[in-house]
């Protein structure tokens, strides 16, 4: 997205909100989109528990969240069906918001529900916050979420070659940013 380019509103019936994850209530949706382990690795970078299970999972939030500050959010679609999933960390100092752990259900990938959800999200925490940016990372070899990502509006700000292992496999990481001064003109 070129810079002072305001992001595009969503239209109402493929609108999507983002709320609070209620673990209880939304756990069984995010356990099912992680369908392997390499995508699972994809996702996380093996941060969360694999396969996922109830009890795991939220320890591993629990214990993210106190370290880190994460709020993990879910994202719903106009139905109020779970579609997609984050968690976002604060850093004051920098005055940006990391995006950890984006993922979309597998079978409403591919139809713009990622970048709709970002965008949400990327609105969302602007209003409700006073930093200048928004950040996440993903691997170069997901090309698919960083098509999603900069459609989104995100831009790739640095790459870091080697970063993660997966079996036989080494993963560059890439992270991708949106400036709240991107997005006002």
């Amino acid at each position: 997205m070129p810079k002072n380019q305001k992001l595009p509103a969503d239209d109402g019936k493929n609108a999507v909100t983002i709320r609070r994850y209620l673990h209880e209530q939304d756990f069984e949706s995010l356990r099912q989109w992680s369908t392997d382990a390499r995508t699972h690795a994809m996702w996380c970078a093996n941060l969360l528990p694999y396969p996922p299970d109830a009890e795991g999972f939220a320890d591993a939030l629990r214990q993210i969240q106190a370290r880190s500050g994460d709020q993990p959010y879910l994202a719903a679609d106009a139905a109020g069906e779970a579609v997609g999933f984050f968690c976002a960390m604060p850093n004051p100092q920098t005055k940006e918001i990391m995006l950890k752990f984006v993922i979309v259900d597998p079978a409403r990938r591919g139809q713009g529900v990622g970048q709709r959800m970002l965008r949400a999200a990327v609105r969302m925490l602007f209003a409700q916050t006073d930093a200048d940016a928004v950040q996440l990372m993903v691997f170069a070899e997901n090309p698919a979420a960083r098509a999603c990502y900069r459609h989104a509006g995100f831009s790739e700000r640095s790459l870091t070659p080697d970063a993660f292992r997966f079996g036989d496999e080494t993963w560059s990481r890439c992270n991708m940013v949106i400036r709240r001064a991107d997005m006002e003109s």
